[in-house]
Formats: structure tokens, sequence, C-alpha cells
């Protein structure tokens, strides 16, 4: 599997930006795909989960509400829609897959098998 995220960009506070991830080869339904995000010199962090042959979808309490995860499986693509952006939302954001993962392990980086390149996302205040 292979994972391209774009979207990333330059935003004031309180303004939306959608990644998207665009996923090549094949993915089975037990599939989970991931945004994670990291700023300079801290670890790499959860931010939204879905599973891509369910409804399934997870976050991380600082984004509940702000942002949503969702998936176009004709397009193999997965979006992150973020809305009503904050500047500590400011990181590069990374989308992962992985299909070992259990819904309990989302959060977790190392259940991540594949890893696409990071998209920066800034937010001004």
């Amino acid at each position: 599997v292979q994972l391209q995220a774009s979207g990333g960009g330059l935003v004031q506070a309180g303004g939306s930006l959608r990644l998207s991830c665009a996923a090549s080869g094949h993915i089975v339904s037990n599939t989970y795909i991931s945004w994670f995000r990291q700023t300079p010199g801290k670890e790499r962090d959860f931010v939204a989960a879905i599973k891509w042959g369910s409804r399934g979808t997870d976050y991380t309490n600082a984004v509940k509400g702000r942002f949503t995860i969702s998936r176009d499986n004709a397009k193999n693509t997965v979006y992150l829609q973020m809305n009503s952006l904050r500047p500590e939302d400011t990181a590069v954001y990374y989308c992962a897959a992985g299909s070992t993962l259990i819904r309990s392990s989302v959060a977790s980086r190392t259940a991540y098998a594949y890893w696409g390149q990071g998209t920066l996302v800034t937010v001004s205040s």
C-alpha cells in the first residue's frame, strides 16, 4: 500500500482545510487509515481514524466536533475535513494505513505499517 497525502497549506484561525490521502495497492476491508500530526521536537500524535470496510471512526479529543474523517472507496481516498482551525493545529499531517490492528490500538503509531509523506498545515492567529 502506498499513501499520498495532500491538501495542506496556510490558513487563518477559524478557517478550514481538507486533507486528502490517496491510497494505491490492495486495501482490505479491515484496514484502518488514519491521520497523525507532528510538530518539531514532539512525537507524532493520533488525530483520526476510519476503517475501510465500515463506518467506524475515531478522533482524538482535541479535534472532536471540528474535524471529520471520511473516505471515498471508489477513489481509494481518505479525507480529513478540518474546520474551526486553531493555531495549535499547526503541524505536519501524515496519513497511515494498517490492516492488522484492532480498534483499541488505532492511536498507536506502531500499529501502522504504511505511511505517506507529510503535508504541512499552518494556522495563523
